[in-house]
C-alpha cells in the first residue's frame, strides 16, 4: 500500500505498530521499538508486535541520539517517479544509527529541516559520513525524519 500528497510525493503509510514513532517525530524525538522483555532488550525496526529475537510480545520506545552514519545511498536518475523529477537530483539515504548498529533508516540528506530534496550536492555524499537526524513537518500533517551531514 502506498500513499501519496497532492503533489505525488510519496507518504509513509502509518499502521498501528509504527505509530509511536510518529508520535515521537512530531516531537521532535527519534525512538525505535525495542524488546522489553527482560535479558532480551534488542532494538528492532521496522516496528512490530513480537520480538524476532525471543518472541517477547512486550516492547518499548527508546530515544536515540539521532547521529548515525552514511551505510548506503543512491542518487536516482532518472527519477523513477514523475513527482520527483523536479527535484533531481536528490539522494536517498540508509542511515546505520550510532546508538543501535542494527537499526538502519531510509531518508534523505538535506541542508536544513525546511530545505527540497536536491539542497545538498550529491558530490558531498559518502558512506560512513557522519549524520544527524532533523525534523521536517510536512503538508500530510506527518514529521519526517531527514539527516543532516555532520562536519
Amino acid at each position: 500500500m502506498t500513499a501519496t500528497d497532492a503533489d505525488g510525493l510519496l507518504l509513509p503509510v502509518v499502521d498501528e505498530d509504527g505509530a509511536p514513532f510518529w508520535e515521537y517525530t512530531a516531537r521532535g524525538e527519534l525512538r525505535v521499538q525495542a524488546c522489553a522483555a527482560e535479558g532480551c532488550g534488542k532494538p528492532r525496526f521496522p516496528p512490530r508486535p513480537c520480538c524476532p529475537h525471543c518472541q517477547s510480545f512486550d516492547s518499548e520506545w527508546r530515544r536515540m541520539s539521532g547521529r548515525g552514519r552514511i551505510w548506503s545511498y543512491v542518487l536516482p536518475h532518472p527519477p523513477l517517479l514523475p513527482a520527483y523529477a523536479a527535484q533531481a537530483p536528490y539522494n536517498a539515504v540508509v542511515v546505520e544509527l550510532a546508538d543501535a548498529p542494527a537499526i538502519r533508516l531510509v531518508g534523505n540528506v538535506v541542508s536544513g529541516p525546511d530545505a527540497p530534496l536536491d539542497s545538498v550536492d550529491p558530490a558531498r555524499l559518502r558512506i560512513g559520513a557522519g549524520v544527524r537526524a532533523v525534523f521536517c513537518p510536512d503538508a500530510s500533517g506527518l514529521t519526517l525524519v531527514r539527516w543532516l551531514l555532520e562536519r
